[in-house]
């Protein structure tokens, strides 16, 4: 038995003499025949294929996620003859299960379709195609150079890297494929409107395209040849439509576009097989498109993903982070821990924004804020959130460090040195100069990721975060103001002068003011 399977547009080939294999992931005490690892999506095991005389079966071994044969998906011990053509998808993994040549002897008689006029003289559902195999002669048929040319498609496809020419490929391969047309074209539905859209087409210029034609073949997940009546649209009768056969682009049960070719030659019989090779390439097409939009989604979710983390975490954690989210290994959920929180906002930030206005307090921000993120990430400072003027930074969360007291403190002692270069230079050219205030203090708090896989957050709840910011409000213009918490855990390392701030809830506080550090 020979199989052909791709996963993640890598090719390989099973073939080995059996009358049955089974195929999936092994686990302990269970072998598979084919292994279809690294597909995680692959239950093991997940499908078992065997010979009954000349007809090929599968069946489910109960896999999480079904086998998927063309439109059907088979769950928990169903089986499923395969035919011709038949794509097998398990997970990610792709097969294609090659029949024997001894297989010829269950072919029907072609079937050819009569030319009398008609709206639709053949219809079939895509479960209905069946393909001719190779009959193993020396001499290729143009059937058996059709077939050759249909195995080909999802290696083809498969190698495009844009969407524009994948669908352009796709259509020039149902020409070839399908002898007798001259003339083809794919439409694609659109995501949020449902309307068709025509994608590909050729020959260049005017398009053939009927989309009452279109729409019934993706409304009623069917495949029909077309001949013209006395009923015929102006643009059918116009493009001398002589035949036409339209199939859908079915992906998991759902048409996803329509495939169509025509012909201008009144002596033009589509055939059965026609009909049966294009819903056979409506199939590759619509598998492959999908799997393009998919890998398309992906890159903006990890482009996303990438911006999200990087405006937040510093760098070795960010990629810590986005590998777990990758693999399926982030924790979701708080801890109780030690973690130290850094608040720190603008002086006079109200009466600032009344003077410049929101386009150049914008400006001003956008030129500040920047590099203080970069001196909290330098020192392994997670940012909490933004408020406003305010920035709340974590260190010690989500990653745990033994040293975030002084991380913390060091952070800030930056922070207030890049103000202090800014507002030299924005002075130095006339610019409005701010200045920041910074309190620090440490403690037990929840902290982690909170939600859902649909909102998910970074959060830090409790103590530290609140009285961080208590300390942030009785700091000075250029002020650092460490709690007594703080205070006590890096008093070896700081030269420090105790102050009392008054507060609004928790009266009068006392406070450590940085002067520096001990040499």
């Amino acid at each position: 038995m020979r199989i052909v399977y791709t996963y993640r547009e890598t090719e390989r080939v099973f073939d080995r003499e059996a009358s049955e294999i089974v195929i999936g992931r092994p686990k302990e005490g269970v072998l598979v025949d084919l292994d279809l690892s690294p597909d995680t999506k692959v239950s093991r095991p997940h499908a078992r294929v065997w010979l009954n005389g000349f007809d090929i079966w599968i069946e489910d071994l109960g896999s999480a996620a079904g086998t998927v044969v063309g439109d059907r998906i088979l769950h928990a011990k169903a089986k499923l003859q395969l035919k011709i053509g038949d794509v097998v998808r398990l997970g990610e993994t792709l097969l294609r299960i090659e029949m024997s040549e001894a297989s010829n002897d269950h072919i029907a008689p072609k079937d050819s379709v009569p030319s009398s006029p008609g709206t639709s003289i053949h219809t079939t559902t895509v479960s209905e195609a069946v393909l001719r195999p190779f009959s193993g002669m020396e001499t290729i048929t143009p059937g058996e150079r059709q077939l050759g040319l249909l195995y080909e498609l999802p290696l083809q496809f498969g190698a495009e890297a844009s969407l524009e020419g994948l669908l352009q490929k796709i259509v020039a391969r149902l020409i070839q494929i399908v002898p007798r047309a001259s003339r083809a074209a794919l439409l694609l539905k659109d995501r949020s409107t449902g309307e068709l859209i025509l994608k590909a087409h050729l020959p260049h210029g005017a398009p053939t395209v009927s989309l009452t034609s279109a729409r019934r073949a993706m409304e009623n997940n069917e495949g029909f040849v077309w001949v013209p009546d006395i009923d015929s649209s102006r643009s059918q009768i116009r493009h001398l439509v002589c035949a036409s056969i339209y199939a859908p682009m079915i992906w998991e049960g759902q048409s996803v576009g329509v495939v169509c070719v025509d012909s201008s030659d009144p002596r033009c019989q589509f055939s059965k097989d026609d009909l049966h090779l294009l819903i056979t390439v409506a199939q590759y097409a619509a598998m492959a498109v999908e799997h393009h939009r998919l890998r398309e989604d992906l890159r903006r979710q990890t482009e996303l993903t990438n911006m999200l983390f990087s405006s937040r975490f510093p760098p070795h954690v960010r990629t810590d982070l986005i590998r777990e989210a990758s693999d399926g290994t982030l924790v979701i959920g708080t801890r109780q821990s030690q973690v130290t929180v850094l608040a720190s906002d603008i002086r006079g930030f109200t009466q600032l924004t009344a003077r410049l206005g929101p386009q150049r307090m914008r400006d001003l921000l956008n030129e500040y804020f920047p590099p203080l993120i970069d001196a909290i990430h330098e020192f392994g400072g997670t940012i909490e959130r933004f408020v406003g003027d305010a920035i709340f930074a974590v260190f010690g969360s989500p990653q745990l460090d033994d040293r975030q007291h002084e991380h913390a403190l060091r952070a800030a002692w930056k922070m207030q040195q890049l103000v202090e270069r800014h507002n030299t230079s924005r002075a130095a050219r006339g610019a409005e100069i701010c200045e920041i205030g910074i309190g620090i203090h440490c403690g037990e708090a929840l902290n982690g990721f909170i939600g859902n896989a649909e909102r998910m957050e970074f959060a830090v709840l409790g103590e530290p975060a609140n009285f961080a910011g208590r300390f942030c409000s009785g700091a000075g213009g250029g002020e650092i103001l460490l709690s007594p918490e703080l205070h006590a855990r890096i008093f070896h390392l700081v030269d420090c002068q105790a102050v009392v701030i008054p507060t609004k809830h928790e009266g009068d506080l006392p406070a450590y003011r940085v002067k520096g550090f001990f040499e």
